[in-house]
């Protein structure tokens, strides 16, 4: 019944292809775990969880890994998409445009110049 209610999540894990992910339901509390490939689809997976169970549910225990944290996530361009479009995907305000390009400045010379199919690197904040 739990795992029902936490569908979503389920395969939204699906989707992001978690590794060694494992889901159990224990006394009515639904166990998941795997690892996520950055802390951006950690963070997704866990604001997914909140939409379903709210702040801080009692029916799901998330045992969450971050495979790589050298970054907060890694981005491939697509047409149309602008560093500041991108730095409000990732961190909800479009000025923080300016440390993607930092990030990036191997690849990218000019921050109004990007190309469908570049991958960027998100950094952490």
């Amino acid at each position: 019944m739990v795992k029902s209610k936490y569908q979503s999540v389920l395969d939204l894990g699906q989707e992001l292809n978690i590794e060694n992910g494992d889901v159990s339901e224990e006394n009515g509390v639904l166990k998941i775990k795997g690892t996520a490939k950055n802390q951006y689809e950690k963070n997704l997976l866990w604001d997914k969880i909140k939409a379903v169970g709210g702040e801080n549910p009692t029916d799901i225990n998330a045992d969450i890994k971050v495979a790589d944290t050298s970054v907060f996530a890694r981005h491939t361009v697509k047409s149309g998409e602008t560093l500041g479009k991108i730095a409000k995907q990732y961190y909800g305000d479009p000025s923080k445009y300016q440390k993607i390009f930092a990030a990036n400045s191997d690849i990218l010379k000019n921050p109004d110049l990007i190309h469908p199919n570049q991958e960027l690197i998100i950094p952490n904040l």
